[in-house]
């Protein structure tokens, strides 16, 4: 036998032996009805990133172009320290609660005029914006 046919062989036995690997290989990737709730978190996490965290942080203090949301629930609107809030949203008498901060979230303008959320006009899918609020509780937010 040549070199050419013991690496064509070679190279056939390897395809082979990959196929049973992968074939036999477990599926892990999370689908919504079945993902564990470390890989929810994980994914909410990924949805506050995706769409919060350039204004905000989930830390304590670290207050960004937007204020920090840790301890968000239950917290008066414009209210976390060393933060400039717009004085309508100082003013707006509002404590934060799941429903409150799900319509801001969704139209921050139609909750609190003249906020400070600019250019952010806000979040339609009402599923994300769950997403969002299940990591901000799982997170120190309340």
């Amino acid at each position: 036998m040549n070199g050419r046919a013991v690496t064509l062989l070679g190279s056939a036995a390897l395809v082979v032996a990959m196929s049973m690997v992968v074939a036999t290989a477990p599926v892990t990737a999370a689908t919504p009805s079945t993902a564990t709730e470390g890989q929810s978190a994980d994914h909410g996490q990924m949805t506050f990133n995706n769409h919060c965290r350039t204004c905000h942080s989930i830390k304590k203090g670290d207050n960004r172009q937007g204020p920090s949301l840790f301890g968000v629930f239950g917290a008066k609107a414009g209210s976390s320290p060393g933060y400039p809030y717009s004085a309508a949203l100082a003013g707006s008498g509002i404590t934060w609660d799941e429903k409150t901060l799900d319509e801001f979230i969704a139209n921050p303008d139609s909750v609190v005029t003249n906020n400070k959320m600019k250019p952010y006009t806000g979040l339609t899918d009402p599923a994300v914006r769950k997403e969002i609020l299940a990591f901000l509780k799982s997170n120190g937010a309340e």
